[in-house]
C-alpha cells in the first residue's frame, strides 16, 4: 500500500502485483503498446488490447492466450468517446474490473507547421490528445471506485518542441498540461488512483514508418534511440508503484534540463542539429502513413538505422529509490556541463560512475 498525505488526511493507493491486474492498452497493435502488452501478459497480467487494427489485435489476443496468458481485444478509434467506451465495457464484461489504464494510441506528422494541412492536424489532435483525454475520463469511472493507476504516454517533446514535428510537439504539450492539471484535481478529491506521465526519448517503434511525411526525404528519430522494451518496464513498474512522471532514456532527460536551463541553447541545438538527424538522404517512399486508417501492425521494433540502446541507466535508476542521490549527483555534473565545464562524454562517465558506486 502506497500512502499519499493530504492536510492531515491520508489517501491510501494500493496497487496490486501484475500478476492480479487488468490493464487496458491502447495502441497496442505495434511498438510501445504491443511490448507493453506482451510484458504484462508475461507477468500474469489479463490485458485487454485497444486499436483500430483489428488483424494485428486478433494475431496479438491468440498469440497472448495460446503462451498461457489472458487477453481480449477491441477495435477502437481512440479519437471516438463511444469507442473508448467499449473498451471499458470489454474489460468489465470480460474481466471484472479495470486495475490500470495505458494510454498509449499515438499518430506522427513530419512536415513544417506551414505546410501540414489543417484537417491532418486536427485528426493528429484527435487522436493525441483527445484520446487520451477520452481515455483517462473512462477510466476514472471505474479507478476511482476501487483505485488504481492511469498512465498516459507523453515524449520528451511534452517539455522540448522539436521542429518538423511541430504539431505532434503540440499535441504531447498539451498531454503534460491535461495530465498535470487532472492529477492535481484528483489529488484534491483524495481519489485513490496514482497518476503517471511516461515521457519517452526516440523509440524504436515503426513510428517513422507509420507517419504522414510531408518532407521529400525518408524520416527517423534523431539519436539517440532506445528499446521499446524500456519503454514498456517504465510503464509497468508505474502501474504498481505510484509515480509522478518518468523520462526514458537519458538523452531525453538531458534536453528537458538544457531546455529548462537555457532555452535559447536548446532552441538552436534543434533547429541546427536535430532537424538534420529526423531526415534520411533517401528520397521519400510514403506520404500517407496511420493518421487516418491503421497501417501494419504486429511489431515492435522499427528500423532506426543507428545504434538502439537496449537499456537506459538514467531511467533505471530513477525508479530506484536506492540511486536517488545518484540522480541528484548526475543532475549537477549535467549543469557543470551545460556551463562548459565538463564534456558530455565526461558527464557521461562519471554519471555512470556514480550509479556503479550507489550499486
Amino acid at each position: 500500500m502506497h500512502l499519499f498525505l493530504h492536510k492531515n488526511k491520508t489517501m491510501a493507493i494500493k496497487l496490486k502485483p501484475l500478476k492480479d491486474q487488468v490493464i487496458v492498452i491502447t495502441g497496442a497493435s505495434s511498438g510501445i503498446g504491443l511490448a507493453t502488452a506482451l510484458s504484462a501478459a508475461e507477468e500474469g497480467a489479463k490485458v485487454v488490447l485497444a486499436a483500430r487494427n483489428e488483424e494485428a489485435l486478433q494475431e496479438i489476443e491468440q498469440r497472448i492466450n495460446l503462451s498461457g496468458g489472458s487477453a481480449t481485444y477491441v477495435v477502437a478509434d481512440v479519437g471516438i468517446k463511444e469507442d473508448v467506451e467499449d473498451i471499458a465495457k470489454a474489460a468489465i464484461n470480460e474481466f471484472g474490473r479495470i486495475d490500470t489504464w495505458v494510454n498509449d494510441a499515438g499518430v506522427a506528422i513530419y512536415g513544417k507547421l506551414e505546410e501540414v494541412k489543417d484537417e491532418d492536424s486536427r485528426k493528429l489532435f484527435e487522436t493525441n490528445f483527445w484520446g487520451v483525454v477520452n481515455g483517462s475520463l473512462t477510466a476514472l469511472k471505474h479507478l476511482k471506485q476501487s483505485g488504481g493507476a492511469l498512465i498516459n504516454v507523453g515524449s520528451v517533446v511534452s517539455d522540448v518542441a522539436v521542429p518538423i514535428q511541430g504539431m505532434y510537439s503540440a499535441s504531447k504539450h498539451a498531454v503534460k498540461g491535461f495530465t498535470d492539471a487532472l492529477r492535481i484535481e484528483l489529488e484534491m478529491d483524495k481519489a485513490p488512483v496514482s497518476v503517471t506521465l511516461i515521457k519517452p526519448s526516440g523509440i524504436n517503434t515503426p513510428y517513422p514508418e507509420h507517419a504522414r511525411n510531408y518532407t521529400d526525404k525518408e524520416v527517423k528519430l534523431p539519436p539517440p534511440v532506445y528499446d521499446p522494451k524500456e519503454v514498456a518496464y517504465a510503464i509497468l513498474h508505474a502501474a504498481q508503484n505510484p509515480i509522478r512522471d518518468v523520462f526514458v532514456g537519458g538523452g531525453g532527460k538531458m534536453m528537458s534540463s538544457t531546455n529548462k536551463y537555457a532555452p535559447k541553447l536548446m532552441d538552436k541545438l534543434s533547429g541546427k542539429f536535430i532537424a538534420k538527424e529526423e531526415l534520411m538522404d533517401e528520397p521519400s517512399q510514403h506520404f500517407e502513413g496511420t493518421l487516418y486508417d491503421p497501417g501494419e501492425g504486429g511489431r515492435i521494433d522499427g528500423n532506426y538505422p543507428g545504434m538502439v540502446r537496449s537499456t537506459s541507466y538514467y531511467t533505471r535508476a530513477s525508479l530506484s529509490s536506492v540511486l536517488t542521490s545518484a540522480l541528484l549527483a548526475a543532475a549537477g555534473l549535467t549543469a557543470l556541463a551545460l556551463i562548459g565545464k565538463n564534456s558530455l562524454a565526461d558527464v557521461a562517465k562519471e554519471t555512470m560512475e556514480t550509479v556503479k558506486e550507489k550499486v
